[in-house]
């Protein structure tokens, strides 16, 4: 009975759940792609969603056919973080996505513990930029964890900076690749999408709109 009265804790990724920066990443990966001779389409960067910056740039090239050293991967990565770096620095308040500041001041309110949960490197800045950054008790991102999701890590590593146990952690998600590694991590997941895209999700929700905090609460009864 312990499992059902322990609070629970929220899990947040960040690109595509709390802010919109899926179109910069799309904008500075095309500029990549493009001066290598060749296209990448919006259909791959759905692909990439949950991936991180390297495996991202692997399959790019993967689809491209081209080849590059470990050092011109470096290289490539760079630049393109560059680039979106300096897109995310002209973002605003007005970027985070609905529902986003609504959900996170309710759970706030009630005491309810709230972790990052991302693969993205530029966090901090995004947090800043988008004056989200005082509503988490633990920051996970690109820059502390070793592996990219599908694999648990992000999440487990959340969970343990909230001293939460795992099944009463809620993650929020819009990629497949996290939906899956927050299954692994035997979390409950709140998909963010489209349901047809999001399946393996406890729950789908167009946005953060969607959802109240009783209704979160109510995942693991369900």
């Amino acid at each position: 009975m312990q499992q059902t009265t322990a609070p629970i804790a929220c899990i947040f990724d960040l690109d595509g759940v709390l802010v919109d920066t899926a179109v910069y990443h799309y904008q500075a990966w095309k500029s990549l792609a493009n001066s290598m001779g060749f296209d990448f389409t919006e259909a791959q960067n759905e692909q990439l969603k949950g991936v991180n910056r390297m495996r991202s740039l692997d399959m790019i090239l993967q689809w491209a056919g081209i080849e590059k050293s470990s050092e011109e991967k470096e290289k490539l990565a760079a630049k393109k973080n560059e680039q979106y770096v300096a897109m995310i620095q002209k973002m605003t308040v007005k970027e985070v996505l609905p529902g986003s500041l609504e959900l996170l001041t309710a759970l706030k309110a009630e005491g309810i513990k709230i972790a990052l949960g991302s693969a993205s490197k530029n966090s901090a800045l995004i947090l800043e930029r988008t004056e989200l950054a005082h509503f988490f008790d633990a920051i996970v991102d690109g820059n502390s964890v070793s592996s990219s999701k599908p694999d648990p890590e992000v999440f487990l590593k959340a969970a343990e900076l909230l001293n939460a146990e795992n099944e009463n952690c809620v993650v929020f998600e819009d990629a497949v690749a996290g939906i899956e590694a927050a299954l692994a991590a035997k979390m409950m997941v709140v998909g963010i999408g489209k349901p047809e895209n999001l399946a393996a999700a406890k729950v789908v929700v167009k946005d953060l709109s969607q959802i109240t905090l009783r209704e979160i609460e109510a995942l693991r009864f369900t």
